[in-house]
């Protein structure tokens, strides 16, 4: 069977999916499927070749997990996640850790300082290993609860 169909057939289960301690991301056949994770996006991460590969994956999870209602497609030759409205994209090019930039994080509150910058627009959350993706879960979750909020 292709496995768009069989993606599609199968049953839609949210639940939020955990990041092991290792950081890295439940494989397609661990995790189940959630209505946000999106085919196009699968296939780039097929091909994307990265040391940070299982940290990215992990960071996708952890963004995926904190609403059902936030999407993800391929923008800028890059995952990017959405919500009306771009939230995030990836920074596919950083091997020493997972970039993700938050367009407009300069509107978000971030009362954990997990966003970096000074501009006047963007903001980018930097992650160096599973380890600090744990610490610092709760807080990128916030960021899109923030995001969603404001977005109504």
């Amino acid at each position: 069977m292709d496995p768009a169909c069989e993606r599609t057939a199968a049953p839609r289960i949210r639940r939020r999916t955990q990041v092991g301690g290792d950081g890295r991301a439940a494989s397609r056949h661990d995790r189940a499927m959630t209505d946000n994770h999106d085919a196009a996006v699968d296939a780039w991460f097929a091909d994307y070749d990265n040391p940070q590969k299982d940290l990215v994956l992990a960071v996708r999870e952890v963004v995926l997990g904190a609403d059902p209602r936030v999407s993800e497609t391929i923008k800028w030759k890059a995952p990017t996640f959405m919500y009306r409205g771009n939230l995030a994209s990836f920074y596919p090019k950083s091997k020493q850790h997972a970039s993700l930039m938050f367009h407009t994080g300069a509107t978000l509150p971030d009362p954990t300082g997990l966003l970096e910058g000074e501009g006047d627009t963007s903001r980018v959350a930097r992650f160096l290993d599973a380890d600090d993706l744990a610490a610092k879960a709760d807080a990128l979750r916030g960021l899109v609860h923030a995001w969603i909020e404001q977005r109504g």
